[in-house]
């Protein structure tokens, strides 16, 4: 939440009222020479002279404490309005306003109602306790203002957070598939007593042809041979010659003939150049490096998580491999550019949220202490 909004200012005026009259009740009734000339407070706020050695047993000071527990106990109200949507009882981001000022507001109280000082071992745990209470969620409320803006400029394109564990497996997944498609396929068992296939059923079966056979399939009688198979047709692609011309009468004109010879299909495509080498230089690369990356649990440990070592590794690939292969190593760049990416929005995540590890847990330990500390103020004291 941004606090430097229209929002907060009627909340910043209160806390800064609250807070001066606070100090002043303070001094009107503990140190009344220290108060500005001009102020006098009116009778009806100056308590009597008590016999508590401590300023927290005094009436003021009790209710600086019960203003201030009251107050703890709204603040860890949120977590319940936040998961109960149908509640009625304001939206959560009012809520959240007065969950951030309120809290504010309880500094100058707790300090007050301590009269400056730490006091016993109880009194000394809760002062620890609501430190770190308050200077995690002053963290927290400056990750929140900042971070987005970060988020924004480090992170092309933000990802579901709950989604980022599918998103990785998918790149293994991909990873894996493109190594063991350089993978030679085992080799099909056949019977012992069958003949083996000939090469005529080889090709007619549809295995593509060889890269220097298909740059002589030129002309269309030969493109036809090719579709069709093994049967060569005698018709010829052109226009069929004729004989010696006759004459006939104009009356009755002679059909054209109709030929039944199927027309040629083109050829196709030739057959992608295969570099054994390149392709043993990818399954090296891919199984030694890229899958352990896109399957650790942590890729921002290993070389691979530093953008210059990508760079690097990915360009020297790229030399090792032939230029039909370089859209390859492309890709598996995108790939890891993309984990490192994820890689990022989920510490960006665990800066954001991490916080909250700390305040909650501490701040529910701090409510029950301090209701513990007014209960033996109040009946022991």
């Amino acid at each position: 939440m941004r606090i430097f909004n229209r929002a907060h200012v009627p909340w910043f005026i209160f806390v800064l009222l609250a807070t001066v009259a606070a100090v002043i009740l303070y001094a009107a009734n503990f140190a009344p020479d220290r108060l500005p000339l001009g102020i006098h407070v009116p009778a009806a706020f100056i308590q009597k002279p008590s016999e508590h050695r401590s300023v927290g047993g005094t009436p003021l000071g009790l209710i600086y404490g019960a203003i201030s527990l009251a107050i703890f106990v709204f603040a860890a109200l949120l977590g319940v309005r936040k998961k109960v949507v149908l509640w009625r009882i304001g939206n959560v981001q009012r809520w959240l306003r007065a969950h951030i000022w309120l809290t504010l507001l309880t500094i100058p109280l707790v300090i007050l109602h301590s009269g400056f000082r730490f006091g016993g071992p109880m009194t000394t745990l809760l002062v620890v306790l609501y430190a770190i209470v308050m200077v995690s969620g002053i963290y927290g409320l400056a990750l929140q203002h900042q971070m987005p803006r970060i988020m924004k400029e480090r992170l092309p394109a933000e990802t579901v957070y709950e989604q980022i564990p599918h998103i990785r497996a998918q790149l293994y997944a991909a990873a894996t598939k493109m190594r063991d498609s350089f993978k030679p396929a085992p080799s099909a068992k056949t019977d012992a007593g069958a003949p083996a296939p000939s090469a005529a059923k080889a090709v007619t079966s549809g295995s593509t042809p060889m890269a220097s056979t298909s740059a002589d399939l030129s002309t269309p009688t030969a493109r036809a041979k090719t579709v069709v198979g093994s049967t060569i047709t005698a018709a010829t692609v052109g226009t069929p010659a004729t004989g010696a011309t006759q004459s006939s009468p104009p009356s009755s004109p002679v059909p054209a003939p109709t030929s039944t010879t199927p027309s040629p299909k083109p050829a196709a495509a030739p057959a992608p150049v295969v570099d054994p080498a390149s392709e043993a230089a990818l399954v090296e690369f891919l199984e030694q490096q890229i899958l352990p990356y896109l399957a650790a649990r942590r890729g921002d440990k290993l070389r691979l998580g530093q953008s210059r070592y990508s760079e690097d590794i990915f360009r020297f690939v790229k030399l090792r491999v032939a230029e039909a292969y370089r859209s390859r190593v492309e890709e598996i760049q995108a790939w890891c550019d993309e984990r490192r990416m994820l890689d990022l929005q989920t510490k960006m995540q665990h800066w954001l949220h991490g916080w909250l590890f700390v305040h909650a847990p501490v701040s529910f330990l701090l409510i029950m202490l301090t209701a513990w500390h007014a209960y033996v103020t109040l009946f022991y004291y």
